[in-house]
């Protein structure tokens, strides 16, 4: 075993030898020969060119809208769109009324004005509900339980209208617009 180990690396550098002397002995096909020509030539040469620039296209950037503090109500919507020739970006925020009725109660009601924070909670017909179905309506101007009650009964113009909340199928459908709009507007701009 010893013996073939000692033959391998013996062949193997007998051949980094010789490649070794092949490469640093100069031969005959590697000498320099000088060899002085003279050439004269005259050319006419018509040449048309075209250059295409590919570039990415415009970006219309969608401008960052929103609070940098969450005690305020509102939240931010923006939006942009481009095309090769045309870009638009907005934005607006969106006021949030429910959030806002909310910190209203509370700061009456951290306050001690606690049939105040109710009655603030009160123009939402929701709360208007629940607290009727609890047995403890609404306050009315100034009064409370059941004179209150009698008051919203003989005033009913003054009860908080109902809230249509909308379903999941709401939803949906008005996505399905939405994306039906957007891809319509995206084909118009796309033929600009």
């Amino acid at each position: 075993m010893n013996n073939n180990y000692n033959i391998f690396w013996g062949i193997i550098f007998i051949y980094f030898l010789g490649l070794f002397l092949c490469l640093m002995i100069p031969s005959e096909a590697n000498a320099v020969t000088e060899v002085n020509t003279t050439t004269n030539s005259e050319s006419d040469v018509k040449s048309k060119g075209r250059t295409v620039v590919i570039s990415p296209p415009p970006s219309a950037i969608s401008p960052s809208i929103g609070g940098s503090s969450s005690d305020i109500c509102t939240s931010g919507v923006s939006g942009a769109i481009q095309t090769q020739i045309l870009g638009v970006s907005t934005g607006e925020t969106v006021r949030d009324e429910n959030c806002e009725r909310l910190k209203i109660s509370k700061t009456l009601y951290d306050m001690g004005m606690k049939v105040a924070a109710v009655s603030v909670l009160c123009q939402d017909r929701r709360v208007y509900d629940a607290m009727g179905m609890a047995g403890t309506p609404c306050p009315f101007l100034g009064e409370i339980g059941t004179a209150a009650a009698k008051k919203w009964i003989a005033n009913p113009e003054l009860i908080p209208k109902p809230i249509i909340l909308e379903t999941k199928q709401d939803v949906r459908e008005r996505q399905g617009w939405i994306a039906s709009g957007t891809v319509t507007l995206a084909m118009l701009l796309f033929l600009l």
